[in-house]
């Protein structure tokens, strides 16, 4: 049996194509382009690569983009007053604060303190409520790109049993919504879950988002099923590395941590999803570019909400 291998790239340009189009459309039939305005915290190396594809890719389709960055000491009351700034600009149609912030400034606040109608991350108490609901929201960008990678492969939801490993507010619960809003019968898992092979093994979409590098392996996997890993981890062990991929990617992987310490893996075993999985998303390269084209979409669902 052969495996799919569902890669991002293809749905991501596609996305963003769309998008486009759809901004060059509102810009000459109704005179405006959605502002997009990231605040990020800090010095974080993986924070300010994120932050950058975001500007980039905002700038590629069209979206003005606004980049506020504070130094690691910025009070939770001084991120307060630019978040409630940037709700009052009519202007500015999307707010993200870049995650994670700094373990004194009090997250859940800030987040909070977004206007639901700017929350292109779809973390607002209140959109994930309405999703909860079933009603029209911003969707956190991470699970409302995996629906777009099943649609986009044609890989049937209605009916089938979707497990996710992994209850994050991020991924795993609003994956949940997202799925059984599509008609599929859905499982949670979790580090508390006992005997999770026995589950997962029965699930023909399986979603893995815990945050362990090559966790899921051919016990977990049901043949033939399609495999989603949400997961992004360094692996910097050479043996691990022996262990989660095939011969063929494995000298790269491998020279990847001689050069510079690790290379990337998913939360999935990609030895065992390819000789198992009907089709799998790998890592680096798979849902993770998802992510910032639904970030775009987002930017440009809110600024018609806003502006109808």
């Amino acid at each position: 049996m052969s495996c799919t291998i569902l890669r991002g790239t293809e749905f991501a340009e596609a996305i963003k194509s769309e998008v486009k189009s759809e901004i060059d459309r509102l810009a000459r039939e109704r005179g405006y382009r959605p502002c997009l305005a990231v605040v990020r915290v800090g010095e974080d190396p993986a924070s300010a690569v994120y932050v950058g594809n975001k500007i980039k890719s905002s700038e590629e389709v069209g979206i003005i983009s606004e980049h506020r960055h504070f130094d690691d000491t910025v009070s939770s009351d001084e991120l307060l007053r630019v978040v409630q700034e940037l709700n009052q600009r009519d202007d500015v149609d999307g707010i993200l604060v870049q995650l994670p912030l700094p373990k004194r400034v009090d997250e859940r606040s800030i987040l909070e303190a977004i206007d639901p109608a700017k929350d292109v991350d779809g973390f607002h108490p209140m959109n994930v409520g309405r999703l909860s609901q079933g009603h029209a929201s911003l969707v956190p960008c991470t699970p409302a790109g995996v629906i777009e990678i099943l649609k986009r492969s044609k890989i049937d939801i209605e009916g089938k049993h979707a497990v996710i490993v992994g209850r994050s507010n991020i991924v795993g619960k609003p994956m949940a919504m997202l799925l059984l809003r599509e008609n599929a019968t859905v499982t949670i898992c979790h580090s508390r879950t006992a005997d999770l092979p026995a589950i997962t093994s029965q699930a023909d979409i399986l979603v893995a988002a815990i945050g362990r590098a090559g966790f899921v392996r051919d016990e977990h996997i049901k043949e033939a099923a399609t495999v989603i890993d949400v997961g992004i981890n360094r692996v910097d062990d050479a043996d691990l590395a022996r262990e989660l991929f095939t011969d063929d990617d494995l000298p790269k992987r491998l020279a990847a941590i001689e050069k510079r310490g690790f290379t990337l893996a998913g939360d999935v075993s990609y030895k065992d999803a390819v000789a198992k999985a009907g089709a799998f998303t790998p890592v680096p390269g798979g849902v993770g570019l998802l992510t910032v084209a639904m970030l775009m979409k987002n930017t440009v669902d809110a600024a018609k909400a806003r502006r109808t």
